[in-house]
C-alpha cells in the first residue's frame, strides 16, 4: 500500500462525504420548508464549527474516559512516549476508558492536539508488545492526520441520528401535515435516511483508514506481527466482553466494540479482522521476516 497516496485519498473522500452530508441537512430543511430551512442551515454551520473544535471532546466524553497522569499509569505513558519519539509527533494526552473489553482509539484535530484512549481491559489482559502494537496503530492515525476527519465523522453521525430521532418523535406526536405535503416528505426522509446516512458516513471514513493505520504501524515498527497478534486478542476480547458505547463513535476504535452478527457484518464500520491480520503478515513475508 502506498501510504501517502492512501492517506490523501482517504482524507479527500472524507471531506467530500462530509460536504455531501451538510448538503443533505440543508436539503431536508428545504423539503420541510419554512423556518426549518434556516434551522438546518444554521445547524450545519454550527455543526461543522463544533466538529472541528470539539469532536475530540465529544469522543472522550462518549467513552467516559478520564485523563491519567504518568504517575497514575507509568507503563502506558512510557509506551506512548516511545512511540511519540518514533513517529516524530508530540506526545498525546492519555485517557483510560472504564471497560474490561480490550480496545483503544485516538482523537484530536491534529498531532499537536491529539489524545489516545485505552480501555482498562487493554492494559489488564494484553502483553506489552501487543499493547505497543495497538498504540502504534493509533499513532498511525495521528501521523496520517486522519484523527480529525474520523472524530468529525463520529460527531456528525451522532448528530444525524439525533435529528432522525427528533423527526421520528415529531411525526409520532406532532400536528397535522396535510397542508404541507413536502414537509411530511422531508420529515419522512429524515427519519428513514438519517440512520442510513450515519452508517454510510462511518463506512466511508473507517475501512480504508484502518488498513492505512495498520500499514503505517507495521512500517514504523519494522514488523506487522505485534499488531497482528494484538488484533487476534482484541477480536477474542470483543466477542467475550460486551462494551457499552455510543454507536456513532464505534468507528473510532481499533476494532468495532459492538457485536455484529449475520447481515449486520456487511455494514460493519471496520474491515474484517482476518483480512487485516493477513495484510500485516503478508507485509512481514514480503520483507523476509517469516
Amino acid at each position: 500500500m502506498n501510504v501517502n497516496r492512501a492517506s490523501f485519498s482517504t482524507k479527500a473522500r472524507t471531506w467530500l462525504l462530509l460536504a455531501g452530508l451538510t448538503a443533505l441537512f440543508i436539503g431536508v430543511g428545504a423539503a420541510i420548508g419554512g423556518a426549518f430551512l434556516w434551522f438546518f442551515v444554521a445547524f450545519s454551520v454550527l455543526m461543522n464549527f463544533a466538529a472541528y473544535w470539539g469532536s475530540d471532546k465529544f469522543a472522550i466524553r462518549a467513552a467516559r474516559a478520564q485523563e491519567v497522569s504518568e504517575a497514575e499509569a507509568p507503563e502506558i505513558h512510557q509506551i506512548v512516549s516511545e512511540l511519540a519519539q518514533l513517529y516524530d509527533v508530540p506526545k498525546p494526552r492519555v485517557y483510560l476508558i472504564p471497560s474490561d473489553q480490550p480496545n483503544a482509539f485516538a482523537t484530536g484535530r491534529n498531532p499537536e492536539h491529539a489524545a489516545v484512549a485505552v480501555t482498562q481491559g487493554l492494559l489488564q489482559f494484553m502483553p506489552r508488545d501487543q499493547v505497543k502494537g495497538v498504540l502504534a496503530h493509533e499513532f498511525g492515525h495521528i501521523k496520517n492526520r486522519d484523527i480529525l476527519v474520523s472524530s468529525i465523522a463520529a460527531m456528525i453521525a451522532g448528530a444525524i441520528s439525533a435529528v432522525g430521532n427528533i423527526f421520528f418523535f415529531a411525526a409520532m406526536f406532532g400536528g397535522d401535515d396535510r397542508d404541507n405535503p413536502l414537509g411530511a416528505i422531508g420529515a419522512l426522509a429524515a427519519i428513514i435516511i438519517a440512520p442510513i446516512a450515519a452508517t454510510l458516513l462511518q463506512l466511508g471514513v473507517s475501512r480504508q483508514r484502518e488498513y492505512l493505520a495498520d500499514a503505517t504501524a507495521a512500517r514504523m515498527l519494522g514488523t506487522g506481527e505485534p499488531l497482528a497478534e494484538a488484533l487476534e486478542t482484541l477480536e477474542r476480547g470483543r466477542q467475550a466482553v460486551p462494551m457499552q458505547v455510543n454507536p456513532a463513535t464505534s468507528s473510532l476504535y481499533i476494532v468495532n466494540p459492538l457485536k455484529a452478527v449475520g447481515v449486520a457484518n456487511l455494514f460493519s464500520t471496520h474491515p474484517p479482522i482476518e483480512q487485516r491480520i493477513e495484510r500485516l503478515r503478508e507485509y512481514d513475508r514480503s520483507r523476509g521476516l517469516v
